[in-house]
């Protein structure tokens, strides 16, 4: 569903770089560009496509048009016949059992898959108290009723462990499929196969500008499939002018150090202008020289 986890899980798996603790922007490498290219391929046969571009991946699975789709587990709650939140109208359904399995890997035995979501922060203000009732109700959001009782509505998995081990949260789970409701049978395998995978997803260093790069990391794979289903050619020298508009519209040169990959030597005709333009500076100053010497000499 989103093309920036994409794009940084497949970077994840084939351990090519994305980016440094430091903030160092390293996604605009040879990998990449061969991920994008296969991408381009599967967009040109119509096996894949973006929500973005297409619509919302749980429509088609509900259709019955798509053999799979990949969505957080909150998206859970509206994929399958039967799921409690759905946009296809009832006589568009197509019947049929949905089954929860990780994403695709590249390396089966070594799963990864990035984990992200809306972060929360007290900010040191002058007026203390506004920064306590600020700390309060953080701590009132992490407490097991209310981390829970989202987590039912909502199919995400609590954030703390104390709420994921109590009774009422595995009480929960362990009635997967009683209802397709509050127990959708669904949306408790997603929550469970994430818990089961926790030590299997990564996060991605933040920093000024990582919001700009995670952006842009999803924007690749959105161009990619925009352009191959406008029948325009993708290429090594297509990927490397995508990589360049990235870089512009994020203003990825203006974060921290931003790594550019090596273009080569300059062109014949570049050279030809660059010696051209010192030719007439030079000539304009020794123009400026001479003129301004006559005048002192009068």
């Amino acid at each position: 569903k989103s093309t920036d986890n994409m794009m940084i899980s497949m970077l994840k798996q084939a351990n090519a770089p994305y980016s440094t603790d430091n903030g160092d922007i390293l996604i605009f490498n040879d990998q990449t560009k061969e991920m994008l290219l296969d991408i381009s391929a599967h967009a040109k046969s119509r096996a894949f496509s973006t929500f973005k571009i297409s619509s919302y991946p749980g429509n088609f699975i509900n259709r019955g048009q798509c053999i799979f789709a990949i969505d957080s587990t909150a998206g859970s709650t509206w994929m399958g016949p039967d799921a409690p939140l759905i946009d296809v109208p009832v006589e568009e359904l197509c019947d049929f059992e949905l089954v929860v399995k990780t994403i695709p890997q590249m390396d089966a035995s070594n799963p990864q898959m990035i984990s992200q979501g809306p972060s929360l922060c007290v900010f040191n203000k002058e007026d203390s108290g506004e920064v306590l009732a600020s700390w309060i109700f953080a701590q009132f959001l992490l407490t097991n009723d209310v981390q829970i009782a989202y987590s039912q509505t909502e199919g995400y998995v609590p954030v703390t462990s104390k709420a994921q081990n109590s009774a009422e949260y595995q009480n929960y789970l362990s009635r997967a499929g009683e209802d397709n409701d509050l127990y959708y049978q669904v949306k408790i395998d997603a929550s469970r196969l994430l818990i089961d995978n926790i030590e299997n997803s990564f996060t991605t260093p933040v920093f000024n500008g990582s919001t700009s790069l995670r952006n842009a990391a999803g924007e690749l794979v959105e161009e990619i499939v925009k352009w191959t289903r406008r029948n325009k050619t993708i290429d090594s020298k297509f990927v490397d002018e995508l990589f360049d508009s990235m870089v512009s519209l994020y203003k990825l040169d203006q974060f921290g150090s931003f790594t550019k990959r090596d273009l080569g030597a300059l062109p014949r005709e570049s050279k030809i202008l660059l010696v051209a333009l010192g030719s007439v500076w030079i000539s304009l100053s020794i123009f400026g020289i001479v003129k301004y010497a006559k005048r002192k000499k009068q």
